[in-house]
């Protein structure tokens, strides 16, 4: 099967420009102006934008939580990418303490094996670092190519791991090619502050914000950089959302350290005032909390500046009848945000159309940082000769309207409702095959593949 694109204008990070573009395969063969090789297929791409497939390295799908599970599954989620322009996730695979990273390796294959639509990958959370941990990290990295680690500076007795844990989980994963990714908030600070408002007759989800104010994650952040220094591990922030955090990352780089940050589509254009709409607010319950506008002009500037080099979505949802678990008390409302499907279009109508961003920062956030940070660039995260042929055709003057309606995520409210966006993918393929077009699915679940990352480079 080849595929020959013709007439588009191909964006990756470095690069803008009129050209053809042809696939044998899985892979991209050929880039060129005027290419007249015989394929199988012809896709005009006229007047359209070519991305890379963009790469949402933070989600959760199928993901057990407070007794019930995020409503998208393997299937139904990655569907939900590609029909948004994302071909590649990696997910989060949660270690129960006292039980082996292999046990929940295996835990996690066992919902994700031949379910997925496009390809997918893990970080491993660690929950219970001790010596049998210790002697898995090795095989992780090098025999299933897992090399990012997630740890919890908060969730106490369930997912959190003390300092001493984590400065020998960061030895340990730094020796054999590893990153850190980290939910830097103070847990102990949250849990009081949680268990005050409780205590006071506070239960609306106003209270899950007010419970996280920013000096929670501008501590565990530096806290976070400090140990990543000390030990020299590659350090990743996941999900920071406000501008005291950001600060402590600007304090790490005055003594010449390197921390990568990743923030979500929803941080960047969402406010806490939601939380102010009594029991709907919950539909934007999520850890950290949305923030103030002043922390979205931060996170802007700090794509800008190179201090942030990803943009998520922490995608994590949660059906309606289950956020009301929470109706009576905000610490049961399930944490998460249905977003998977509306990154790329979010952030190319809020970033690139209204100026906040290049084109070419778009696909460096969305698509290639994710790809050379998690060690997989440049199989992922470009238009290359030699690279997987994951490809978007977008046509930037399309506007359309958000809506729970017309997504394909499995979850009955949008937390985008009725938001107007300028941008929208029309044609995805996946290593060499259309996946999307015109909104239709043309793959099957199983033909989303598991991606096993190289080792991880402190640079990008």
């Amino acid at each position: 099967m080849s595929i020959l694109i013709k007439n588009g204008r191909i964006i990756t990070a470095t690069d803008n420009y009129l050209a053809d573009i042809f696939i044998e395969g899985e892979t991209i063969q050929a880039i060129g102006q005027h290419l007249n090789m015989q394929a199988s297929q012809v896709i005009d791409a006229d007047g359209m934008l070519v991305f890379p497939g963009g790469i949402d390295p933070h989600v959760h799908l199928d993901m057990p939580f407070m007794g019930t599970f995020s409503s998208d599954n393997y299937e139904t989620g990655t569907r939900a990418a590609l029909h948004g322009g994302t071909t590649m996730v990696i997910d989060f695979i949660l270690q129960k303490q006292g039980n082996s990273l292999r046990a929940a390796l295996e835990e996690w294959q066992g919902r994700s094996n031949n379910n997925c639509v496009g390809d997918y990958s893990f970080h491993m959370a660690v929950t219970d670092f001790n010596d049998n941990t210790k002697a898995e990290v090795r095989d992780m990295i090098e025999q299933e190519g897992i090399t990012s680690f997630k740890t919890f500076m908060a969730y106490k007795g369930a997912l959190m791991i003390d300092d001493r844990q984590m400065v020998g989980l960061m030895q340990e994963v730094k020796k054999h090619g590893g990153l850190i990714n980290v939910h830097a908030t103070n847990g102990d600070m949250i849990d009081f502050l949680v268990a005050k408002h409780k205590s006071e007759g506070k239960l609306a989800p106003l209270y899950h914000y007010l419970s996280q104010p920013e000096v929670t994650e501008a501590e565990a952040s530096g806290r976070f950089a400090d140990m990543a220094n000390y030990t020299g591990c590659p350090g990743y922030i996941v999900h920071l959302t406000c501008e005291g955090a950001l600060n402590a990352v600007r304090m790490a780089t005055r003594r010449n350290q390197k921390v990568f940050v990743e923030t979500c589509i929803q941080y960047l254009i969402l406010d806490a005032s939601l939380y102010e709409k009594n029991f709907e607010g919950a539909k934007w319950v999520m850890s950290p909390p949305l923030r103030q506008p002043k922390d979205q002009e931060t996170l802007w500037a700090g794509i800008n500046q190179g201090l942030v080099q990803v943009v998520a979505t922490d995608h994590c949802p949660f059906k309606w009848e289950q956020k009301l678990m929470g109706k009576d008390d905000f610490s049961k409302i399930p944490n998460g945000h249905p977003a998977i499907e509306n990154r790329m279009e979010l952030l190319y109508s809020e970033g690139v159309h209204k100026g906040r961003i290049s084109l070419n920062k778009y696909v460096e956030v969305a698509c290639t940082n994710p790809a050379k940070i998690f060690g997989m660039f440049p199989r992922k995260g470009t238009i290359a000769v030699g690279s997987d042929a994951d490809i978007v055709l977008f046509d930037p003057n399309k506007k359309h309207t958000l809506s729970a309606k017309t997504h394909h995520m499995n979850v009955d409210y949008s937390g985008y409702e009725g938001w107007e966006v300028t941008g929208k993918v029309e044609t995805v393929l996946l290593r060499g095959k259309v996946a999307i077009d015109k909104g239709e699915c043309k793959i099957e679940k199983g033909y989303g593949k598991f991606i096993k990352r190289n080792k991880v480079k402190q640079t990008i």
